[in-house]
């Protein structure tokens, strides 16, 4: 995202607003066509090696590993329902309509996912 930001920034500087807008448009483009897809490969691969990987309960509880492969399953359903809506049914975000916070999911995930393997 920060990348995007700068590459944006330096498109601006070398082109006039006219072609900067047309570029963009561009580039929105394919990213529209190529991320939701991506969003709906990634949540139904997460569905299946959640089901190989969660193990079973035991009496003592849940591990520290499942507790923390549980929120991020939490997060990626979130965001696949929010992907799968705006993908086939047309239907906007109904909370959190910028790309913010999808944004910090994906880290929050990212960084779960190094945590759990520590």
């Amino acid at each position: 995202m920060i990348t995007d930001n700068l590459f944006m920034a330096r498109m601006k500087e070398t082109l006039s607003d006219e072609e900067h807008v047309k570029a963009r448009e561009a580039i929105m483009m394919h990213v529209r066509k190529v991320v939701p897809n991506a969003l709906l490969v990634a949540v139904a691969t997460g569905i299946y090696m959640f089901t190989q990987v969660f193990g079973e309960i035991t009496d003592e509880g849940m591990s520290q590993f499942q507790i923390l492969l549980s929120i991020k399953a939490f997060f990626g359903l979130w965001l696949g329902i929010r992907g799968f809506n705006q993908k086939f049914f047309k239907i906007n975000p109904w909370m959190f309509t910028s790309h913010l916070f999808p944004f910090i999911l994906v880290v929050i995930i990212i960084l779960l996912s190094q945590i759990m393997y520590l």
